[in-house]
């Protein structure tokens, strides 16, 4: 698309993200397509990535509508993520902050290169970058029009989150015990996917995020009782979502989902945004929290990316 790209990061103390050889986090990218619609997308990345990894599930489409673009690495990557701050929840709480510090910086730079500001600013994201379009639209509505949100992570510090449901999915898991996993909130007819998210999901993700949450638990991914974790319920606390948007949001979750279970997720968060009005919902069958296992269950699976860039493109 011809147009201007910017690369940057905001100041900060923490090297995960070594794009660019910068070695430096809080990075960056702004892109502003020639020809302009007058809206801008803002985006986080989805799991511990950097900010170029919504380049194929958002900025590749928005940008031919003409958006302008923006992503934020959210301030730290990779699975170590949880090694920056000094606090638990450290990490997190700057992903939302980053955000912030994005979209102000992206309004300001639409403004000043297009001559007036955007007419629609949509806060966008998958997974921990959908958990971030949650958060901005409860605690900066002001800085956007709407959001959408693919499959966002709930965090709750009464539960469901995380550590409520994969710890149970994990020893149901190396139990051989698939009632345990069920019991957890998983769909049953997504019971074919499991042997892969156990392998590359389930215990990876529940030792990352209790580094990052509860850094003194010692024992198995298997074992943790987040009920007995005080530590955690405090830090969970300062990253919770409440339900309470201020601008519309549009929220697609799949129900083969087999990381964030849709019962566990999306299902709880409708049902705490329900009060506000601005709430919409949309469950689709077959979905799965990765697309890119489609092509090996085509006759299972269900693309949730295009039903995620279609709410993009037109409001609810």
């Amino acid at each position: 698309m011809p147009g201007l790209q910017v690369d940057g990061y905001f100041p900060d103390t923490s090297h995960t993200n070594t794009n660019h050889g910068w070695n430096h986090d809080a990075q960056f990218v702004i892109r502003l397509p020639r020809n302009w619609n007058g809206g801008l997308v803002v985006s986080g990345s989805p799991g511990v990535r950097a900010q170029y990894a919504n380049d194929k599930s958002i900025s590749d489409y928005v940008l031919s509508l003409g958006y302008a673009y923006a992503a934020t690495d959210k301030g730290n990557t990779g699975v170590e993520f949880f090694t920056d701050g000094l606090r638990p929840g450290d990490a997190i709480v700057e992903w939302n902050a980053r955000t912030t510090q994005l979209a102000r910086a992206a309004r300001a730079t639409v403004a000043q290169f297009y001559g007036h500001p955007a007419r629609e600013v949509v806060a966008a994201g998958i997974s921990n970058g959908g958990y971030l379009v949650r958060w901005q639209l409860e605690n900066n509505p002001e800085l956007y029009t709407r959001g959408v949100d693919l499959e966002g992570t709930l965090w709750t510090v009464d539960g469901p989150n995380l550590f409520t449901y994969l710890p149970q999915a994990i020893k149901g898991y190396e139990q051989h015990d698939p009632v345990a996993i069920v019991a957890a909130g998983f769909n049953p007819r997504s019971d074919f996917l499991w042997d892969y998210h156990y392998t590359v999901y389930w215990t990876l993700t529940q030792r990352i995020y209790t580094a990052e949450l509860d850094p003194t638990y010692t024992g198995t991914e298997a074992e943790y009782d987040y009920a007995q974790r005080p530590d955690a319920h405090r830090a969970i606390r300062r990253i919770a979502l409440t339900g309470d948007i201020r601008r519309p949001l549009t929220t697609i979750h799949g129900t083969y989902d087999s990381l964030l279970p849709i019962t566990q997720d999306s299902d709880v968060y409708a049902m705490m945004a329900h009060h506000t009005g601005l709430h919409t919902y949309q469950r689709v069958e077959g979905g799965n929290h990765v697309d890119g296992l489609v092509d090996a269950y085509p006759d299972r699976l269900v693309a949730l990316v295009p039903v995620f860039q279609r709410a993009i493109r037109r409001p609810s």
